[in-house]
């Protein structure tokens, strides 16, 4: 396995936690009582943008797994149009789990609406950027031993660590502590994105140290 390889990686992701970090400290320069807590709303659209932003770049500069065939235009713009609509069809899923999972069915739409986006942006949206509108390619990445080359394996570290993120931030919103942060959805937002950033930072470590066991092989 290529250093190269790994070093492109480590880049990237600590770009996308960077990417994070800015999206929660410089709107407070531009826009006035702009805060994580204070104007939660705000800054969930705002992480969202961020860091589909730079996902979609990163894969366009750096081309992880670009295909040797070449496309035409119709089909790229075909491709793009599946990749939103498989985005948006994740953003409502994944509100549908939400609210079975407990978040208000009619009160705080908005507010579970934006954390659905939140989280399709750091699980569902890496899988378009890397595998396309390809299902049958999602479920071989998430399978066992699925992963092919070392963004697909650090595309199942990243995704695993935000959803385990997002359910563990849960916990703390039925107790009595009455703190500002436990308020709906922020407990369960910055759970995601702390296990984001941290699926981030761990891929790339964990790939460096089981490279010599791991041997990805085409199929």
């Amino acid at each position: 396995m290529r250093e190269v390889e790994i070093r492109r990686l480590l880049a990237a992701n600590l770009l996308c936690a960077l990417a994070v970090v800015l999206a929660a400290v410089l709107p407070a320069f531009f826009l006035d009582g702009f805060s994580v807590l204070g104007t939660h709303l705000a800054w969930l659209c705002v992480c969202s943008v961020c860091v589909a932003t730079l996902n979609v770049i990163l894969h366009l500069v750096l081309k992880p797994n670009q295909s040797p065939k070449r496309r035409s235009f119709a089909h790229k713009i075909s491709r793009f149009l599946k990749c939103c609509l498989y985005f948006f069809m994740s953003c409502i899923l994944f509100h549908a789990i939400i609210v079975l999972y407990g978040a208000p069915l009619i009160e705080s739409v908005t507010e579970t609406f934006l954390f659905a986006v939140l989280l399709s942006t750091f699980t569902t949206l890496q899988c378009l950027c890397l595998l396309g509108p390809n299902v049958q390619a999602w479920i071989r990445v998430f399978s066992k031993n699925g992963a092919m080359s070392i963004w697909e394996s650090s595309l199942q570290i990243t995704s695993m660590c935000s959803v385990l993120g997002a359910w563990f931030g849960a916990f703390p919103i039925p107790l009595d502590w009455d703190r500002p942060w436990q308020v709906w959805p922020i407990s369960c937002s910055l759970g995601a994105t702390f296990g984001y950033m941290a699926g981030l930072i761990i891929a790339p470590l964990w790939i460096h140290w089981n490279r010599k066991q791991l041997t990805y092989k085409s199929r």
